[in-house]
């Protein structure tokens, strides 16, 4: 499902609106290649997560997970340099969505480990300046953040 397609304005749009509908125990996989964007969608849902704007929300490549206090739990990974399945054991990742939301970057390094009822996001350079974002999973969670609110925006 395609949930929109534009510049940087239209992505920080989405993800304020689904960073609103984010509850603890939530997931959000970003899918795209370096540079499409996924680290801005990431700071986009944090914003609407509740994380003061006067916090900066980085791509935390190194330190592979970073936390940020809002009106949840906001935990943003990027698995990128992910040394193996092991090391999400290590983490506790996914244990750290049980108390708030978790946001990962490059979640194909997890394997089949990605808990069912993740909402997955695809971000695709369509020009240099536009996104498309498409969207996929299944069960009542990734329902809640895909129906449109009355105003028909997702």
């Amino acid at each position: 499902m395609v949930l929109c397609e534009g510049r940087r304005p239209t992505l920080r749009r989405l993800g304020r609106r689904l960073g609103a509908r984010l509850l603890p125990g939530d997931v959000v996989c970003l899918q795209g290649e370096l540079g499409a964007g996924k680290t801005f969608l990431a700071q986009a849902l944090a914003l609407g997560a509740g994380v003061p704007r006067s916090v900066r929300v980085t791509s935390p490549t190194f330190a592979l997970v970073q936390e940020y206090s809002g009106r949840l739990a906001f935990h943003h990974a990027d698995l990128y340099r992910l040394g193996g399945p092991e090391e999400l054991r290590e983490l506790g990742l996914f244990e750290r969505a049980e108390d708030g939301v978790l946001v990962l970057e490059w979640p194909e390094r997890c394997g089949p480990w990605v808990p069912e009822g993740a909402l997955w996001l695809t971000l695709e350079i369509v020009e240099p300046f536009t996104r498309r974002v498409t969207a996929r999973g299944t069960g009542q969670r990734v329902e809640r953040l895909l129906t449109p609110s009355p105003d028909g925006a997702r």
